[in-house]
């Protein structure tokens, strides 16, 4: 209190400032404890402003660390975009139908909490097809769904996981870059060991997604999105919003490793994400 009173009656000015600041600095000597004290009282305050707005931050340590921050990695689905696609594309290959192919993948999805695999599941239903229950179920992580449905064989998802079971997908490549070029993700569909189609969905962007990055961007932070999505539908969303680097086709369990990539590039970089399997990251 004395310092305050000294200062503020005979110090320069502007007076209040200077009283404040002195003060605070004999508190902070006598008594540090204090600053012990606001420092996590702080950062509690700021990780509960957060939630209320729906952003979990990983760590105190994150949050302390942010203002350093030179390059920002975004997750795609449900972060640049709404996280809410709708089916788009049905196109079958070797003769298949496409009500059919729709109906035996849609009934395929019903065990499968992806949103990809929801939206195809809704997509069929808004046409009013009556699907059935899956059988056997097991879900590839990063690659998609190995299901049986009315006793055939049904593998959806992307290219590797066809790859994986050594079917062919040239056909459905040439149809997948088509529909990538105008931001649709496609999904390869194999029924009994060969190629069947490809179902494809969209995402739309979020209103704010390309004034928020111009944003960071003005702010001297890179900005670079992260995504399991094929390069091409990629490229077409980065487009949309302004981001110039993509890394596209990276698995669930690959984004943490791309992150620290970044950091051995000498970026400071964080992460931001909608889903469990981004947390690592």
């Amino acid at each position: 209190i004395g310092t305050f009173i000294v200062w503020f009656n005979f110090g320069p000015t502007p007076a209040l400032i200077f009283a404040l600041v002195n003060a605070v600095a004999v508190l902070i000597i006598a008594c540090p404890c204090a600053l012990g004290l606001a420092t996590p009282l702080s950062i509690m305050v700021g990780t509960g402003k957060g939630a209320q707005n729906g952003i979990l931050i990983r760590s105190a340590e994150a949050l302390e660390t942010a203002h350093k921050l030179n390059t920002l990695v975004l997750d795609k689905t449900g972060t640049i975009t709404k996280g809410q696609p709708s089916l788009t594309d049905v196109v079958p290959v070797d003769g298949n139908d496409a009500d059919e192919l729709l109906r035996l993948v849609a009934s395929a999805e019903r065990s499968s909490e992806h949103p990809l695999g929801q939206a195809i599941v809704r997509g069929a239903e808004d046409k009013g097809m009556k699907l059935t229950e899956p059988g056997e179920f097991e879900s590839v992580t990063g690659k998609g769904i190995k299901v049986s449905v009315d006793g055939k064989k049904l593998l959806v998802g992307n290219r590797r996981l066809l790859d994986d079971a050594d079917i062919k997908t040239v056909n459905l490549e040439k149809e997948a870059e088509r529909l990538a070029v105008e931001g649709k993700t496609s999904m390869f569909i194999a029924i009994d060991g060969k190629p069947a189609g490809v179902v494809a969905v969209a995402d739309t962007v979020k209103e704010d997604s390309a004034a928020a990055i111009a944003t960071l961007r003005k702010l001297g932070i890179e900005v670079v999105m992260i995504t399991g999505d094929n390069q091409h539908t990629a490229e077409a969303i980065a487009k949309q919003v302004g981001i110039e680097r993509v890394l596209a086709e990276v698995l669930p369990q690959d984004k943490a490793l791309e992150v620290k990539r970044l950091q051995g590039e000498n970026k400071i970089a964080g992460m931001v994400g909608d889903g469990i399997n981004d947390a690592p990251a």
